[in-house]
């Protein structure tokens, strides 16, 4: 009786080839570990744009949380357009106060 074989390493896909290709500088920053053990703590982190070191920037003044009822065809409104829907919200009520 025959069987196909087939070639697994010519038809695997490596999960490496999406990844993309470190700089020095990312490796600059990045934590030193061995065992579990830390070597060296990491001095920065990777943003939207590349390396970005230190801590994010805070804003001048934080965003309070608090408890808000809405009517529900408000808020399914603002959720029938995706994410940020709590971002809307809050620029809606900036232009209805003339912020």
């Amino acid at each position: 009786m025959s069987e196909n074989k087939h070639d697994i390493a010519a038809s695997s896909l490596d999960p490496a080839d999406d990844a993309p290709e470190w700089t020095d500088e990312m490796f600059e920053i990045a934590e030193f570990s061995i065992g579990g053990k830390v070597i060296r703590p990491a001095t920065g982190y990777l943003g939207p744009n590349g390396v970005v070191r230190g801590r994010p920037p805070l804003r001048a003044r934080a965003k309070q949380q608090v408890t808000l009822r809405l009517d529900p065809d408000v808020v399914e409104r603002f959720r029938a357009d995706g994410p940020g829907w709590q971002g809307r919200i809050n620029e809606a009520l900036r232009k209805a106060v003339g912020l």
